[in-house]
């Protein structure tokens, strides 16, 4: 089943001859239990697709399906109870809340959509259980914790190994990839061949456009080059 299907989806910002093109004419279906990696240069859109597959932003044109519903027919308050209840989101700065503690923090969305206190906890707590430890990225663990808490079905990462040497950032691909042997859908924006090779199908952009994707990679050497012949 497809959990994330974008259909020709565009972004422009500005008019004119100030008008820019953040994606043009996207597409991409995630399943689930599958990762899909989002590579490209700096402006590509990668984080812009993210947002629009997070249902945080509309796109200019085009179709956005979340668990089998189109965002365009949703009211406010219908996707921002689809964010809650279905998406989970994974950012390089972790956004976690400070005063909070891990399980706290990835009890928190459950809380919100209305779990009693003490089933939120345990949830979270048995989130946490990871078989890899973190050392040194205990908040990224906790945030990808949270992520995928509860009954989310798709995740969506933007650079989540990026403040992490290569040892956690592994584990974090690791941590992802447990997620979607669970049944999650995953989309991870990684600048890291390396770490892209976790994925199951990896795509290019550039100039919010899909240059290229390859299913599966067939290694980090593979990948460089092709990013590098765009």
């Amino acid at each position: 089943m497809s959990v994330l299907e974008m259909r020709r989806v565009s972004r422009a910002y500005g008019q004119g001859a100030a008008e820019v093109h953040a994606l043009k004419e996207v597409s991409l279906k995630v399943d689930a239990g599958s990762m899909v990696a989002v590579m490209g240069p700096s402006g590509s859109g990668k984080s812009t697709l993210l947002t629009i597959a997070g249902s945080l932003e509309e796109p200019s044109s085009g179709e956005v399906l979340v668990c089998g519903e189109a965002l365009s027919k949703l009211s406010g308050n219908a996707r921002a109870r689809l964010r809650r209840r279905s998406i989970g989101y994974v950012f390089q700065d972790f956004n976690l809340l400070p005063g909070l503690t891990a399980a706290e923090n990835v009890a928190l969305p459950l809380e919100l959509d209305g779990v009693p206190a003490r089933k939120a906890r345990k949830a979270a707590v048995a989130s946490l259980h990871f078989p890899d430890q973190l050392s040194g990225g205990e908040r990224q663990r906790a945030s990808i914790a949270r992520a995928v808490v509860g009954e989310h079905q798709l995740l969506l990462a933007d650079e989540p190994s990026g403040a992490l040497d290569s040892v956690n950032g592994e584990a974090v691909m690791r941590m992802i990839r447990a997620a979607c042997k669970r049944g999650l859908a995953a989309v991870v924006v990684t600048h890291d061949a390396q770490l892209a090779s976790w994925a199951d199908r990896v795509m290019f952009l550039r100039d919010g456009r899909v240059t290229d994707q390859t299913a599966p990679p067939a290694g980090p050497e593979s990948l460089l080059a092709r990013g590098a012949g765009q």
